[in-house]
């Protein structure tokens, strides 16, 4: 396999597990992180070091311009692009919907979905049979959240991932004809710093006994069931939203 793929959020949690896991099957990967340069090259520098092949690029997907020299890179450096995983995503501390302000729902939503939105705009242009490319697939990674709500802690985000599923089925189903699989994860609490963001880094292990498996996630679990999606094993699926939630 000689294919490339971008896994944005690459840096951390299940987006550096899905690189690793990726880039051991034979992927090329690219990575965008906005902040933590060390954390990515540390991923990059895991891969190379397993014999793998991958790039780091500063971007913050809510912003076009970013999205946009993102993907330029990719063209420059990889020649072309074969998958797309649009893992990055934020949260902010807990709070109930009465307290919070347009700021914090505008920051939420630019990263979670408009930046779904504009990296999966740039590879549809890229990979779409119609325009010349090759086909390919998209692995949008939503949560749990989104059909459970979030009550009290982060009704924002469980609705910015309620519009990722949205966005997953309408996408599946307009570019199915152009060559291009659409499908999501939606991952229940898994051990991952973005529970620190919510302002508890402990989350996963307070919430853990309502899960039907009595257990917190791994990075690793998710990434596998992304993994698959892409791959063509999952070659008649799209539009499916898959939970890895232990059965909450």
């Amino acid at each position: 396999m000689n294919k490339v793929l971008l896994v944005t959020g690459g840096s951390r949690g299940i987006g550096a597990a899905t690189a690793r896991l990726a880039a051991a099957s034979g992927y090329t990967v690219c990575i965008s992180y906005v902040r933590n340069q060390a954390a990515a090259d540390e991923v990059v520098a895991s891969i190379a070091e397993a014999g793998g092949t991958a790039s780091a690029v500063a971007a913050d997907v809510s912003r076009e311009e970013d999205v946009t020299r993102l993907f330029r890179h990719i063209d420059e450096t990889c020649g072309g692009l074969h998958a797309l995983v649009n893992n990055a995503g934020m949260l902010e501390t807990h709070m109930p919907v009465e307290q919070m302000d347009l700021g914090r729902l505008q920051r939420v939503f630019s990263v979670n979905v408009f930046g779904s939105f504009l990296c999966a705009r740039e590879a549809v242009r890229r990979m779409s049979t119609r325009n010349g490319g090759a086909g390919g697939a998209i692995v949008n990674v939503s949560s749990a959240a989104a059909r459970l709500g979030a009550p009290n802690e982060y009704v924002d985000y469980a609705a910015a991932k309620g519009a990722i599923d949205t966005f997953t089925l309408g996408l599946a189903k307009e570019v199915a004809g152009d060559g291009i699989r659409v499908n999501a994860v939606r991952p229940g609490v898994i051990y991952t710093d973005i529970h620190a963001s919510g302002g508890e880094p402990g989350r996963v292990d307070r919430v853990k006994g309502n899960v039907p498996m009595q257990r917190g996630g791994e990075a690793e679990e998710v990434a596998r069931a992304i993994l698959w999606l892409l791959s063509d094993e999952a070659s008649y699926s799209t539009g499916a939203l898959l939970d890895v939630s232990g059965g909450r």
